[in-house]
């Protein structure tokens, strides 16, 4: 049994052997946003945020984030409340087919938490890990840039209380 928390909410996955926290969050869990792309770390569908920073779900044993904090697409936001990033992503019409979005999401919030105004250089270099074959580069940057600016602007100056 391995306990964690995902999205928000404290969750356990009974475990027979060694299984990738992908299968875990596909199978027993219900997810379908990290999806499976290659399974060698290659083309970034898989990523999920454990403990705040990009890791790939479809290498990482499910063991190993027991006690930690995993964040996938479906725990940035909601329908109703929609995260910064994926306002910006539907505003920039940043998504084409889609697949390669979920791991662009959470890498792309990662960056933001520890960058908040990013230029475009750390963006590609943040975004480099992640395969899209839609041609919506451009697009993705610009919309990471307009979350970046949304979020600043809901940002309290510093030292206000």
């Amino acid at each position: 049994m391995v306990a964690f928390t995902l999205n928000g909410a404290a969750v356990s996955v009974d475990l027979d052997g060694p299984l990738p926290l992908l299968h875990a969050l596909r199978g027993p869990l219900g997810l379908s946003g990290p999806r499976f792309g290659c399974g060698v770390e290659q083309c970034g569908a898989c990523v999920v945020l454990v403990d705040g920073a990009p890791a790939h779900a479809c290498t990482l044993d499910a063991a190993s984030v027991a006690g930690r904090r995993v964040t996938t697409v479906e725990g940035l936001g909601t329908p109703d409340a929609p995260h910064p990033l994926q306002r910006a992503f539907l505003d920039e019409q940043a998504g084409q087919c889609g697949f390669c979005l979920s791991g662009i999401l959470v890498a792309s919030a990662a960056l933001l938490a520890r960058e908040p105004d990013p230029d475009d250089a750390a963006i590609r270099t943040a975004l480099d890990p992640h395969l899209c074959r839609c041609g919506s580069h451009n697009r993705i940057i610009r919309a990471v840039k307009r979350a970046a600016v949304e979020m600043r602007a809901d940002r309290p100056p510093a030292g206000a209380a």
